[in-house]
């Protein structure tokens, strides 16, 4: 069978004052796989989502996203192409209802840039309600929907930044240490979500430092060390690497 690359990173190369950030670094996403990419603090793993997203512009090489070079397109641009993002810190609005910050990207991502009476808008979209409060159901919080977001726990808040990017239908998602903070049941939840995201189809890149979940959802392990890649495969062929264990897992288990 053909697999379909979906997303393909191409020699990316960045710098910061002199320092290397990220080098050589070549990488394929596969249609409908999970791809996590590990490594230490500093190894340059939430520089690459950045890149991918158009945050940070590389000094070389080119990100291909479905057939598309999305190298120095802005951010917006590659989200309405079909990337979406969790954030390490959920980037969600304190001030409105779980169920209208699900509803603000599901608009957003049909009709363009926001209006400025776009609440007003959202209160009359039937449809785009509809569609929240089925995702809200999915993640597990349906019964907190007229519930502030400021209000939530850490937990929740991921939960709802997740459901945020699902109610858009990216092709692909990248999820920046989806479990980080929470506690071991909270984990557990997100992992049994991830997994029936992953039951869909859906594409997804997994930066993570707990490897309880990532050898519990990832097809493909990327590692990363002083920005660059030192190690590709699957999750076994990954833990008994001796390059891994010595630079990453050596200490995980």
């Amino acid at each position: 069978m053909i697999e379909n690359k979906v997303l393909h990173v191409a020699d990316v190369q960045k710098n910061f004052a002199g320092l290397r950030a990220l080098s050589d670094i070549d990488l394929t996403i596969t249609e409908g796989k999970t791809h996590a990419i590990i490594g230490p603090n500093g190894a340059g793993k939430s520089t690459l989502l950045n890149v991918v997203v158009g945050r940070i512009i590389p000094d070389e090489g080119a990100v291909v996203f479905d057939g598309t070079v999305i190298t120095g397109k802005k951010p917006y641009e590659i989200n309405q192409l079909g990337i979406a993002r969790v954030f390490q810190t959920p980037e969600i609005f304190n001030d409105l209802t779980l169920l209208q910050n699900v509803m603000v990207p599901a608009y957003a991502k049909r009709d363009g840039p926001l209006r400025l009476n776009v609440l007003t808008a959202l209160d009359s979209d039937t449809d785009i309600r509809l569609a929240a409060e089925e995702i809200l159901e999915d993640v597990g919080l349906a019964d907190k929907r007229h519930a502030d977001a400021s209000a939530m726990s850490r937990g929740d808040k991921r939960r709802l930044e997740l459901a945020m990017c699902l109610v858009q239908r990216p092709k692909l998602l990248l999820l920046d240490e989806p479990t980080a903070g929470m506690s071991r049941l909270d984990t557990n939840r997100t992992i049994d979500l991830l997994k029936k995201i992953k039951a869909g189809g859906m594409t997804k890149v997994i930066i993570e430092h707990d490897m309880h979940v990532v050898f519990s959802l990832a097809d493909m392990v990327t590692v990363l060390a002083g920005g660059r890649i030192i190690a590709q495969g699957t999750p076994e062929e990954v833990r008994r690497d001796p390059k891994v264990q010595e630079a990453y897992l050596g200490g995980a288990h």
